[in-house]
């Protein structure tokens, strides 16, 4: 079994949704571009994963202090981003607020709800993060001609715009 397959076989193990086999093409999408994406998605996830620990942060650490770079959101909207129940994200905004890069505060007007922001702490350390994640992934297609990365760029837009 090759190392795509190996990953497909855990994911489904671990309880995970994996929409494509080892080999097999998707609505007329060959299997090599179906295999081709699960590869790039493990190459992303490695720079992801290995600038994180760089920063001192887990890699959902890293996703929280990016998403607040954005702006304050809700803990039902940080939920939701995150696809956990509130109770989990709680444990991770008490880990965030213990080392000083995020915290909660109350919601006007509403006394249940409770917005989160950075502190100068954790947006510094977001800044610092993304500047170098991005540094690294721009790696990935820096060899690509200038035609192909806009192409790139504009196809990955619509598949995403498709399916948010």
């Amino acid at each position: 079994m090759d190392e795509t397959a190996q990953g497909i076989a855990a994911t489904m193990a671990a309880g995970g949704r994996c929409p494509i086999g080892p080999y097999a093409g998707v609505d007329g999408m060959p299997a090599d571009v179906a295999d081709g994406l699960v590869r790039l998605t493990g190459l992303v996830q490695g720079i992801y994963a290995r600038v994180s620990e760089r920063h001192d942060l887990t890699p959902v650490q890293a996703k929280l202090l990016c998403v607040l770079l954005g702006g304050p959101r809700g803990m039902a909207e940080l939920a939701r981003c995150f696809g956990v129940e509130k109770a989990a994200l709680t444990g991770l905004m008490n880990r965030a607020e213990r080392r000083g890069l995020a915290q909660r505060e109350s919601v006007p007007g509403d006394r249940r709800a409770l917005r989160v922001t950075l502190t100068d702490s954790g947006h510094a350390a977001a800044a610092a993060f993304h500047a170098e994640v991005s540094a690294e992934l721009g790696r990935l297609i820096a060899p690509l001609p200038p035609h192909v990365r806009e192409q790139f760029h504009s196809t990955m837009a619509e598949i995403i715009a498709r399916h948010p």
